[in-house]
């Protein structure tokens, strides 16, 4: 596999290059699109070749004996995460945002308020307002220059009319690895105040080297209200497939976020059963070790090249690949910093404050694209940037 091929995904339905014209006025033809959170690289060939079995055999029925895809499912979350997961545990999703909505769904009710540490991943907030709950931002805290936890400033917000927690672990967009006793915080905290945590660790195989991801199910006394939720979307590429897992160790939980998604008719997507069963596997394993280092060098080039212009600052990358820049130093407004990301350098970038409190003077720059993309970008930024230098 070459990370560095260059694959044209224009006019393929692809919404990442094919829509930044319409929302963010960046040329389809000269722009370079560092938006959407999905990478530029083929997937395994091990994933592939499951795609071609499906295709050479030609008749794309109903999934039946889903047990090597949750066999595959408990394999990895051992053998990478060190999580012994019960299959009984695991449900299948449409992605981890249908996830997400089904846990407002089954756990929530309308008027209920659902707490984010802030800024975080922006479907979170949009699931939460269009199910009729209350959004609760806490906002976090920069503690030399990355995201912090503050507990008693949080503790103070709570009203009682809180029912649910969603953490992002690693952190989208800051890119943090939480810590152990970070964690432990979280979990704390959700107990404190009677409230369903959902972790969701989609992030949690693209992780830079010398840094290690924690599953939330490894935090003590939390099994009781903990919902965990992983893909192989995210780290194999394959988002378009669908999938996601949630997955309940606690049978109270389990049986009333099964019971909604009976309720709903939800069953799973063939083909990203069998994409995820196919990259669950040793094979699938190798490609990703090669990809992180792929991505920690294409993350070394952009933080030197953005941190280089007086102003601009890119928090340190400590998983996913989604560069988080912030513009506060160049004395701009959001207005013209952006203007001259879009207009100027030609990139489409995620608008930092559709991330919530304190994502204001940010945008978001997806870096999992080929090194000549990378570069680029940078040099595109110094020059829309060049009066500050």
């Amino acid at each position: 596999m070459s990370f560095d091929e260059i694959i044209d995904r224009r006019g393929t339905h692809c919404a990442k290059w094919d829509k930044m014209e319409d929302l963010y006025g960046v040329p389809t033809e000269t722009g370079l699109a560092m938006w959407v959170a999905d990478m530029d690289f083929r997937p395994p060939q091990v994933v592939q070749d499951a795609v071609q079995q499906m295709v050479d055999h030609g008749v794309y029925g109903y999934f039946g004996d889903d047990s090597k895809y949750l066999d595959a499912i408990g394999w990895w979350m051992e053998n990478r995460h060190g999580w012994k997961v019960d299959p009984a545990w695991i449900f299948t999703t449409h992605g981890l945002v249908n996830g997400t909505a089904l846990c407002v769904d089954a756990f929530t009710a309308p008027g209920d308020g659902i707490v984010l540490f802030t800024p975080v991943y922006h479907a979170f907030a949009k699931v939460i307002n269009a199910a009729g709950r209350k959004v609760v931002e806490c906002e976090m805290p920069q503690a030399d220059g990355r995201y912090a936890m503050d507990f008693d400033a949080w503790d103070a917000q709570m009203t009682g009319a809180e029912k649910m927690l969603i953490l992002c672990s690693p952190h989208n967009p800051g890119g943090r690895v939480w810590t152990r006793a970070e964690l432990q915080g979280v979990a704390d905290f959700a107990k404190r105040h009677d409230l369903v945590l959902v972790s969701d660790e989609i992030h949690h195989d693209l992780v830079m080297p010398g840094h290690t991801h924690i599953p939330m199910a490894h935090i003590d006394g939390i099994t009781d209200r903990l919902v965990m939720m992983t893909a192989t979307t995210k780290t194999f590429n394959i988002a378009g497939s669908h999938s996601g897992n949630v997955i309940i160790a606690d049978p109270d939980l389990r049986a009333k976020f099964g019971a909604r998604m009976a309720a709903l008719g939800l069953s799973a997507n063939s083909f990203g059963l069998f994409m995820a069963t196919a990259a669950y596997s040793p094979a699938g394993a190798e490609w990703v070790d090669e990809l992180v280092g792929y991505l920690a060098g294409n993350a070394k080039m952009f933080d030197d090249a953005v941190n280089a212009i007086p102003g601009l600052r890119s928090m340190s990358l400590e998983a996913t690949y989604l560069s988080w820049v912030d513009f506060d130093g160049t004395g701009m407004d959001r207005d013209e910093f952006t203007k001259r990301v879009e207009q100027t350098a030609c990139i489409a970038a995620n608008h930092g404050p559709t991330f919530g409190k304190g994502g204001e003077s940010f945008l978001r720059f997806n870096i999992a694209t080929p090194r000549a993309r990378i570069e680029e970008a940078c040099d595109r930024l110094a020059k829309a940037f060049g009066d500050l230098q």
